[in-house]
C-alpha cells in the first residue's frame, strides 16, 4: 500500500531533519517541471502533480538514506541539482514524488595541478569551479551556454556538451572518475586514474543516466591549461549549408582541432544578429586555442582548407568574437527571456541531433522540409532554421532553433500544441536517415517514445540495467525509459 503525502513527509524529516525537508507550495510548484514549460509556468499554470517534498542533502549519507527510504517504499524521486535542463528529465508526473536536490552538496573538494584534475559535489556550479581553476591558470574545458546556471551532477547526468568541444570532447571524455548512490542506499566510488582495462568501462552505466538509474553525489574531471591568449578566431559567409558540411567535414578529416566550429543557416544566423555583415547568408565560425604554436597552426590550417572556396568571404572576427562572449545563460538572461515571451507571446525552442558525414546535411533538409510541409501550425512559425557546433572525425549535430507566436490557445496547451510536435517532426526525420535523436541535451521525457527506436537490438543492454539498479522503478519515472502501459 503507497504511502500519503503526510507519512512521507514525515519520515522524511525524521530520516533529514525538518529544515532539509521543504514543503512550501511554491517550491513544490517549482520543482515540479523544468525549462521544457517555460510558457505555462510563465503563466502561473502547474500541470503536473506536486511533489511531497524538496529533499536537500548535504553529504552522501544522507542521499543514501533517502534512496533507501523511497526504494523500500516504492516512491518516485527526481534527482537534480541546478534545474536549466530543458527536455522534461526533471518533470514529476508520478503523484508524491519526491525531488532530491543536491545543489546544498556545494563543495569544491579538490582542485589538483599536479594530475590535472579537480573534485567537486555534485551541486557546484561549473562556473565557479571554472573560475576557480582559472585562478590556477587552468580549466575544465567544459563551457555549454548553462554554464553560470549548471551544476556537476546534472552535467554528468545528462552526458552535457559545452561549447569548446571539438577540442576538449564533451563531459564524458572529461570525467575522471565519480562518486553515486544506487536506489537500494549504496555508494559505489569509481576511482581517478587515467585509464585502464578492467572489463567494460563503468564510468558510462553513471554518465547519462539522467537520474534514471542512480544519484551522482561526487564527480572529478581532468584539467587544461588555461591560455586565452592564444586564442584565434576565423570566420566566412557562404552560401548553402551543404557546402559549410563539406568543409567542417574536410577541417576535422584532416586532423585540426579547433575549439570552435560552427555553422549557421541564413535563418539562425540571423536571429543572432550577423546578417549585418553575412548579407543574410550562412556562416562559418571556427577558434583555434591552446599552445601558441598549435594555435597558430590550426588556424593557417583552416585558412588553407576554406580557400580552396573562392564562394566562401572572410568576416570581420572582432564582431563573431564580441558576439561569442556573451552568448551563456545566466539568471539575468531568463529573466530577460520571460519578459520578452510575456511581451510578445513568441516562444523559441530547440531540438538537437547528430549524424554521420554522409547523413547530415539530408537530416537538416528534411527536418525543415518536413515542418513546412506537415506542421499544420507552420503558419506560427515565426523563424526555422539551425546550426552545427559540435564536429568530429565521423560527423557533427544538428542544432534546430524555431520560434513561433503562441496563437488561439492556452497557457497549458502551448507545449503540446507547438513544441511536442515540431520536437517529434525532427526527431523522426533524424532517426529515418540514420542520424541519432539526442546530441546533448538528455532523453528527458519527451523523446522517451523514440529510446526504443534509437537503440534497437541494443535496448536489451539498456533495459538490463535499469532492471538490475532499479527493480523497483523508483528513479526518475518516464525519463529514458518508457513507461508502459
Amino acid at each position: 500500500m503507497s504511502l500519503n503525502r503526510e507519512t512521507i513527509v514525515r519520515d522524511l524529516k525524521e530520516i533529514m531533519g525538518a529544515e532539509r525537508v521543504i514543503t512550501d507550495e511554491q517550491v513544490l510548484k517549482e520543482n515540479s517541471h523544468d525549462r521544457y514549460r517555460k510558457y505555462e509556468t510563465l503563466f502561473g499554470v502547474y500541470s503536473l502533480p506536486l511533489p511531497a517534498a524538496v529533499v536537500k542533502p548535504q553529504e552522501t549519507d544522507q542521499v543514501s538514506k533517502v534512496l533507501a527510504y523511497l526504494n523500500e517504499n516504492q516512491i518516485n524521486c527526481v534527482p537534480k541539482t541546478g534545474g536549466s535542463a530543458t527536455e522534461g528529465g526533471l518533470e514529476t508526473i508520478v503523484e508524491n514524488s519526491v525531488v532530491l536536490d543536491g545543489s546544498d552538496m556545494n563543495r569544491i573538494i579538490n582542485i589538483d595541478p599536479v594530475n590535472m584534475q579537480a573534485t567537486a559535489q555534485c551541486g557546484v556550479n561549473l562556473e565557479r569551479l571554472e573560475n576557480e581553476c582559472r585562478k590556477q591558470g587552468l580549466t575544465t574545458g567544459h563551457s555549454p551556454q548553462s554554464k553560470p546556471l549548471a551544476q556537476m551532477g546534472g552535467l554528468v547526468a545528462t552526458r552535457s556538451i559545452g561549447q569548446f568541444s571539438t577540442l576538449y570532447g564533451g563531459i564524458e571524455d572529461m570525467v575522471m572518475g565519480l562518486e553515486a548512490v544506487f536506489p537500494n542506499g549504496r555508494i559505489t566510488r569509481i576511482k581517478n586514474v587515467p585509464r585502464r582495462a578492467c572489463g567494460p568501462d563503468i564510468r558510462h552505466i553513471i554518465i547519462g543516466n539522467e537520474g534514471a538509474l542512480c544519484f551522482i553525489s561526487e564527480v572529478t574531471v581532468k584539467l587544461f591549461k588555461y591560455t586565452p591568449e592564444n586564442n584565434r578566431f576565423k570566420t566566412w559567409a557562404l552560401d548553402d549549408m551543404k557546402m559549410g558540411f563539406r568543409i567542417l567535414r574536410e577541417v576535422m578529416v584532416s586532423g585540426y582541432r579547433p575549439s570552435i566550429a560552427r555553422l549557421y543557416d541564413a535563418q539562425d544566423g540571423a536571429q543572432h544578429g550577423f546578417n549585418q555583415f553575412a548579407d543574410g547568408k550562412c556562416l562559418l565560425i571556427f577558434m583555434a586555442e591552446g599552445p601558441a604554436r598549435i594555435a597558430d597552426a590550426t588556424a593557417e590550417g583552416i585558412e588553407e582548407i576554406v580557400s580552396q572556396y573562392p564562394e566562401c568571404r572572410k568576416v570581420d572576427t572582432r564582431i563573431i568574437e564580441n558576439w561569442f562572449n556573451h552568448l551563456n545563460w545566466g539568471p539575468e538572461k531568463l529573466i530577460e527571456e520571460r519578459e520578452y515571451i510575456r511581451k510578445n507571446n513568441n516562444m523559441g525552442f530547440t531540438t538537437e541531433v547528430s549524424g554521420n558525414w554522409d547523413c547530415i546535411h539530408t537530416i537538416y533538409e528534411n527536418a525543415i522540409k518536413r515542418i513546412l510541409d506537415d506542421f499544420p501550425h507552420a503558419g506560427d512559425l515565426t523563424m526555422l532554421g539551425g546550426h552545427s557546433s559540435h564536429s568530429y572525425q565521423t560527423g557533427t549535430n544538428m542544432y534546430f532553433v524555431y520560434d513561433y507566436n503562441v496563437v488561439d490557445c492556452r497557457p497549458h496547451e502551448e507545449l503540446n500544441k507547438y513544441h511536442v510536435p515540431l520536437n517529434g517532426l525532427i526527431v523522426e526525420e533524424t532517426l529515418k536517415a540514420g542520424g541519432s535523436m539526442v546530441h546533448h541535451h538528455g532523453i528527458g521525457k519527451y523523446r522517451t517514445p523514440w529510446t526504443k527506436e534509437e537503440h534497437g537490438s541494443a535496448y536489451y543492454i539498456l533495459e538490463s540495467l535499469k532492471s538490475a539498479y532499479d527493480p523497483n522503478g523508483i528513479m526518475n519515472t518516464g525519463t529514458i525509459f518508457p513507461v508502459e502501459k
